[in-house]
């Protein structure tokens, strides 16, 4: 086994999603091989405007032909591993590249950082992943969200250099704490349904990160499949009162008893407020589960 890279772009030409699957062609299948039962890290190219580097880390569980497309095979994700980082991880810093990896042995950015796939050392990896998710929580959950009783003391506990790295991916509770991070940054913890950005004195957002698709369902803690809403927005989507459209717009069960009321709290465009960037806004996949399997007709 080893880790690996593997470049991705939101508007790519592959059938590629992050937290799912990686669609490549097979002059990379003997690159991705060794990467088989371990973890990669996501990479979006240098000539994406303003690339987020660095922006994931997942376990891939196996590889398997594309049944859909010739010479073309499909990296599978084992669920429950992907995790978007809470801070993109630039290519390149003061020091150089942080994947020593691509440098020739004259110090130089060799012809590797251009391989869509690529192998990636354990070094490299850690480094990646250590960046990626740094100790210090800027975005502190909110005190009703402590439903284990660890969770708090876990997620103020420093983190030691000698600690697993794998621990940190795969504890229930960081990657829980990981999820919302990510997912309130994306939306500068304002409610995409309702618009308010609400903060209270201790600094708490009162907006919530939402998974689309429940974790117990299969969903990945993936920013694509995040949204952030108020308690009372969290409380109607979880139950199928509102939905969204691939597009974004509100959708509203015909089941809601009260239906003037909730258009009141929705904001002027009657439309999620997203974020701009394609990479961060729900997956129509994701947005599609929620209304075939959640939202109430």
């Amino acid at each position: 086994m080893g880790h690996c890279v593997f470049m991705h772009k939101a508007d790519s030409i592959y059938d590629d999603i992050p937290a799912e699957r990686y669609q490549f062609p097979s002059q990379y299948l003997s690159r991705a091989e060794p990467c088989i039962g371990d973890w990669i890290v996501y990479l979006e190219p240098r000539k994406v405007r303003n690339s987020r580097g660095y922006f994931a880390v997942a376990k891939v569980e196996k590889i398997i032909p594309d049944p859909t497309t010739p010479n073309m095979f499909l990296a599978l994700v084992d669920p429950g591993t992907y995790l978007d980082f809470i801070r993109s991880v630039p290519f390149s810093g003061p020091e150089g590249p942080i994947e020593r990896g691509v440098l020739n042995d004259a110090g130089v950015i060799s012809g590797r950082a251009q391989a869509a796939v690529r192998p990636l050392s354990s070094a490299d990896f850690a480094r990646v992943v250590n960046a990626g998710l740094p100790d210090n929580d800027t975005v502190l959950p909110r005190v009703d969200e402590a439903d284990d009783p660890r969770m708090l003391q876990e997620l103020r506990a420093p983190y030691h250099v000698e600690r697993p790295i794998i621990e940190r991916l795969v504890a229930k509770p960081e990657r829980k704490a990981f999820f919302r991070r990510a997912v309130l940054q994306a939306y500068d913890e304002r409610c995409a349904v309702t618009g308010w950005k609400l903060i209270n004195g201790g600094g708490r957002a009162e907006a919530e990160a939402a998974h689309i698709k429940p974790v117990e369902h299969g969903g990945p803690d993936s920013i694509q499949n995040g949204i952030a809403l108020s308690g009372t927005a969290h409380w109607m989507f979880d139950r199928g009162l509102i939905g969204f459209s691939d597009d974004l717009d509100i959708l509203i069960s015909r089941q809601v008893n009260d239906r003037s009321g909730v258009e009141a709290i929705i904001n002027k465009s009657g439309k999620a407020l997203a974020p701009e960037r394609l990479a961060l806004r729900p997956h129509p996949v994701f947005l599609e589960w929620h209304r075939e399997n959640c939202f109430k007709h």
